[in-house]
């Protein structure tokens, strides 16, 4: 009977209720007998036993959750009470649940481009915004939209990229805009690039739009002129004004491209032997690209701390963008369970072979650091629009499979929130020892 009391505790919630009935029966069954000593120690015995039995069960319940009792030692605590580590890599975690949610809505911010605005568009399901991003070996700050701009008074911040660079940007606006709202100053007549301003901080941010970082022209053809040894003017002619900069490539390299070098072509990347030119891959160019921005930055006069943030994998599946992929997932992936593209992992490759010549330079001895998104974003299939490019994209199609899938770009608010994180925790923590690619 011990056992079955036992077993029921451990099973169900209603253990404890089911032991104090049985308990109370078996009372009731000796009712009448005349009220004695002997009874009173009957009693307090059998409440003896219930409640050793409740705190047996409790004691195996918690066990099951203990950790090992040979624990390692723990990481010190920083004066801010956040866990901190000698060498601690931000970029290798896990995503965990986080009941609170983003920091912003897209009620609340009025930045979100619309192909971003997942929820607007009709987007079902909200379980992609209550996760954040836990380091392994540290604890990562949530981000403090006020602290930052205190910490950022007349100051400039400059994004130089892709969409995703106008991406990241955004989330970042819509954080800081639920303290001060933001003036938008300027634009170009393509609204590619543009300038911001919070005038109480006096603090400038700015997207500016150069997917290849180099010079390049489209021709007549279409075929885009990629100028491997010029780096693009309209970021450069810029540099001088800059604070902070956050840089990153990605997907236009994998375009099909003709190289120029030392005024004349010397190869191509996709353009299947036109002129007899040979094609010598997109990580040809993206190496060439990396290597002529890292002697920039090296070399400039001016130095602003520059983050160069990773390739971003996308998740379509079962084909591509053009080709019915899609992406509907609704959890992020486990440590282990994502593998990247081919094209991703290559230009991830190029990224660390680049960066890594940086020796123990890199990180605080050097204005150059990595912000490695990659990782932390691989993680996230759940975190695209998706077929919400659009409002109601299903609206009258029949087949589901005809609309086209955005599985590259982030939902706003979303997972993307959490690359401002580890963007503050690298740049505006001196203190923190920063990733070590050389180990």
């Amino acid at each position: 009977m011990e056992q079955q009391l036992t077993f029921v505790l451990l099973d169900s919630p209603k253990g404890a209720k089911y032991v104090e009935e049985t308990l109370e029966d078996a009372s009731s069954s000796s009712s009448s007998v005349p009220f004695s000593t002997d009874h009173r120690h009957r009693t307090f015995v059998k409440f003896f036993v219930y409640f050793s039995l409740v705190a047996l069960a409790y004691y195996f319940i918690i066990s099951s959750f203990a950790v090992s009792p040979i624990s390692p030692t723990l990481p010190q605590q920083s004066s801010s009470g956040n866990v901190s580590s000698a060498k601690c890599d931000l970029f290798t975690g896990v995503w965990v649940p986080d009941p609170t949610g983003p920091l912003y809505t897209n009620v609340s911010c009025h930045h979100i481009q619309d192909f971003q605005n997942c929820l607007l568009n009709g987007r079902p399901d909200v379980n992609y915004l209550f996760w954040r991003w836990k380091p392994r070996d540290c604890d990562l700050p949530r981000f403090s939209p006020s602290q930052f701009l205190d910490s950022v008074k007349n100051k400039w911040w400059a994004f130089i990229g892709d969409s995703i660079a106008r991406n990241h940007v955004q989330s970042l606006i819509c954080i800081l805009s639920q303290v001060e709202e933001v003036e938008e100053i300027y634009h170009d007549k393509e609204f590619r690039s543009k300038i911001w301003r919070f005038p109480s901080h006096n603090f400038t941010l700015s997207v500016i739009w150069s997917p290849f970082l180099l010079k390049s022209e489209t021709s007549s053809n279409s075929d885009i002129q990629l100028y491997l040894d010029q780096l693009d003017h309209k970021w450069t002619v810029q540099y001088s004004k800059f604070d902070y900069v956050v840089i990153s490539g990605g997907k236009w390299f994998l375009k099909t491209t003709i190289f120029h070098e030392n005024n004349s072509v010397t190869g191509c990347h996709y353009c299947q032997g036109r002129n007899n030119l040979t094609d010598l891959g997109y990580d040809y160019s993206y190496r060439k690209t990396l290597n002529l921005l890292r002697d920039f930055v090296l070399n400039s006069n001016h130095k602003p701390l520059v983050l160069f943030r990773t390739t971003t994998p996308d998740h379509f599946e079962n084909g591509e963008w053009n080709t019915g992929g899609y992406c509907n997932r609704t959890m992020p992936f486990k440590e282990g369970q994502a593998k990247m593209k081919t094209v991703d992992d290559v230009m991830r490759d190029v990224e660390l072979e680049v960066f890594q010549k940086f020796g123990k330079g890199f990180g605080l001895g050097s204005n150059i650091r990595l912000l490695d998104t990659t990782g932390m974003s691989l993680l996230r299939p759940d975190g695209h629009p998706g077929p919400y490019r659009h409002p109601n994209p299903f609206a009258g199609v029949k087949n589901k499979s005809h609309v086209q899938n955005d599985c590259l770009h982030w939902c706003l608010p979303g997972p993307i929130d959490s690359w401002n994180d580890v963007m503050v925790e690298t740049t505006l923590n001196r203190k923190r020892e920063l990733y070590d690619l050389t180990g």
